[in-house]
């Protein structure tokens, strides 16, 4: 079982609009909702490959209640969402059918107290106890420490379970010198962690901080990956219309996925691009159109830069 953990859960609704222009009123053509935060889309994205995935993190209030009643049924997908007092957030996104350009608006999230966070870690370390890996992802609600990513990666590490942290800013720094396996920042996340705008030796900067891969996503020059076993750049195809909420998230599936089959970096990188390429193309985050991944991951050339890192 693969255990994915979203702190900031929410209720992820997409609006399609034919235009979308500033200070005017919208018809909107089409509405869909799904659970979502980063973790969220990671697990249904798993489970469509055939892995069975428990999701954990926070969930409250009436829009936590329509979040959980989305996940009954959901196929290879286990709930052990735990409640607090406060709402489960709602993202909105607003997808230009004319552009196929994106407007993401994100509420902050419920205020957790202590006794809600002391109670997460209790069902976490529970969890772990039967995970083979695990995935943390997303913002930090508030009331929920700032260190918090560093504290359920040194619980994973303690209870050998791999873990691919997936954050950014101060609870990514803090994180990262928890020494997670995996961490898979963007460009943006890698230059504020680091101060280096020159992405190699940002990566290598992480790795001395404590990650042992560091797996970074460039935009459309795709994904670099720098671990013990060597360096490996994975390019992007060419630049899909759609809708790019999620395709990170995806990745991050990609790269659970191969460590759980096993595969040689290359072919894991090979799947997440294609996985993130895959996630565009579909209307709503954490889904992939199989059509497309099936095409590109057989495409996808990964070239070995430096040999051992």
């Amino acid at each position: 079982m693969i255990l994915t953990v979203t702190l900031n859960t929410a209720l992820d609704i997409t609006y399609q609009v034919k235009e979308l222009r500033p200070h005017a009123s919208h018809r909107v053509t089409e509405v869909t909702e799904r659970p979502g935060g980063k973790g969220l889309n990671v697990a249904r994205v798993l489970a469509a490959l055939g892995h069975e995935v428990t999701v954990t993190g926070f969930v409250g209030g009436a829009t936590g209640r329509t979040l959980q009643e989305q996940l009954v049924g959901a196929e290879r997908m286990s709930d052990a969402l735990v409640p607090v007092g406060g709402p489960t957030r709602r993202t909105v996104a607003v997808v230009d059918a004319s552009t196929g350009d994106t407007t993401q608006l994100n509420e902050p999230g419920p205020q957790v107290s202590p006794a809600e966070w002391s109670a997460f870690q209790e069902a976490y370390e529970h969890l772990l106890r039967s995970a083979s890996a695990v995935a943390l992802c997303g913002s930090l609600p508030p009331g929920v420490p700032v260190g918090a990513y560093a504290t359920l990666v040194r619980a994973a590490r303690s209870a050998s379970v791999p873990v691919l942290l997936d954050t950014s800013g101060e609870p990514l720094r803090r994180g990262v010198a928890a020494r997670p396996d995996m961490v898979k920042p963007n460009a943006d996340e890698l230059a504020e962690l680091t101060g280096s705008h020159e992405p190699l030796q940002a990566m290598k900067d992480v790795r001395r901080r404590g990650a042992h891969a560091v797996i970074a996503s460039l935009g459309a020059q795709g994904l670099c990956a720098l671990t013990p076993d060597g360096e490996w750049h994975a390019p992007a195809p060419d630049r899909l219309a759609g809708n790019p909420t999620g395709a990170g998230d995806s990745a991050v599936a990609g790269l659970l996925s191969g460590h759980a089959d096993r595969l040689p970096w290359p072919d894991r990188l090979a799947r997440a691009v294609a996985l993130s390429a895959a996630t565009v193309v579909s209307p709503v985050a954490g889904e992939f159109d199989r059509g497309t991944y099936e095409d590109l991951v057989g495409k996808v050339t990964v070239a070995e830069r430096l040999g051992a890192a």
